[in-house]
């Protein structure tokens, strides 16, 4: 799973603390590092860490008990994308830029330019898009039927839906049962990109 950049941070340092040293640093030290007073906020990151995979506990020193799943090399293997807004999974909504950044393995980008967008709204919950997640993008004009696409209706909002072209006819369908297909002449739609992955914070 993905990393904000914070937590790309904190595991970097684990790991080359534990290459220097032989043994983890402890959350104490992992705070002086970053400059976070609290021992809570940091046993939060790494406990999310933890979650995501990239580190477990061995229990052999309660206070240095911190392993690097997979070594350094984890951590070299990571890319950072803009967070460029907020899409609709619902009806058209405007895109609006929130100069935010997502930290994630190299091996999810695109090979074309590759962002992410926040998502609102629960039409696309049948694909494991639910509110609130972000979803990786990968910039394209052009989409295959069945692809899950950011459009542009109408030059001005987007929306994230299935793409099925039909002659003429674009239409835009939910992965909701609830909800009707979306559809308009091809010249209203404008794919922005395929949408090639899905983050959740938990």
């Amino acid at each position: 799973m993905a990393l904000t950049r914070r937590q790309s941070e904190i595991l970097s340092y684990i790991s080359e603390y534990c290459e220097e040293c032989g043994y983890a640093p402890t959350l104490q030290e992992i705070g002086g590092r970053f400059g976070l007073s609290s021992v809570a906020t940091v046993h939060k990151h790494v406990s999310q860490l933890i979650a995501k995979g990239y580190l477990k506990r061995e229990r052999r020193n309660a206070s240095r008990d911190l392993e690097v799943i997979g070594g350094a090399s984890e951590t070299i293997a990571a890319a950072v994308i803009p967070l460029l807004g907020t899409v609709a999974a619902g009806l058209p909504i405007e895109a609006l830029p929130d100069s935010e950044e997502v930290v994630l393995p190299e091996h999810w980008l695109g090979r074309r330019r590759t962002y992410a967008l926040r998502v609102r709204g629960d039409s696309m919950i049948d694909e494991q898009i639910r509110d609130g997640d972000v979803v990786v993008v990968e910039e394209r004009e052009t989409a295959r039927n069945g692809e899950t696409v950011i459009a542009l209706v109408d030059g001005e909002s987007a929306t994230v839906k299935q793409y099925q072209r039909q002659g003429a006819v674009i239409r835009l369908l939910p992965a909701n049962p609830t909800m009707s297909p979306l559809e308009y002449d091809e010249e209203r739609v404008r794919v922005q990109g395929v949408v090639i992955g899905v983050l959740r914070r938990f």
